[in-house]
């Protein structure tokens, strides 16, 4: 794991756009029984454009961002040994289909404890218009050598 990568900032991913069928998928993959999350019309009674993403859909993504890291030679990263330690979101407002959402990952942290490394990858998720939606937070442990 080459902890030269700390601080890093990727490029932004393609646009994402949240179809409604991806949300109602990732709904009932979750397990999420709120009507928002399904119905359109119980999203537009709540004042919505559109269903509502559960919380966790902006690991979706978020996942374009992982595979940029993962995929460059420079980070020392093999999947193999990876194990995903930490997860955490911060939403400014719910994802909602329709969204044209943009991501870009920054590395927060690398750190080595014992014979592995974790590297803490921060997703700034944006919509059309450049405004914050959520931020993911991933922590991934590399396993050492054995």
């Amino acid at each position: 794991m080459n902890p030269e990568l700390q601080g890093r900032t990727f490029p932004p991913t393609e646009p994402y756009l949240v179809g409604r069928e991806k949300v109602r998928e990732f709904a009932r993959a979750v397990f999420a029984t709120n009507p928002i999350n399904l119905d359109p019309e119980a999203a537009r009674a709540a004042g919505y454009a559109d269903v509502v993403a559960p919380p966790t859909f902006a690991v979706v993504v978020q996942e374009q961002t992982l595979a940029q890291l993962l995929a460059d030679p420079e980070s020392g990263i093999d999947f193999s040994r990876v194990v995903h330690g930490d997860q955490r979101f911060t939403s400014t407002r719910p994802i909602v289909a329709g969204d044209l959402l943009t991501a870009t990952l920054t590395v927060a942290s690398v750190k080595s404890l014992g014979g592995h490394s974790m590297v803490t990858a921060e997703s700034a998720i944006t919509d059309a218009v450049g405004a914050h939606v959520v931020t993911a937070v991933s922590t991934l442990v590399v396993r050492g050598d054995e």
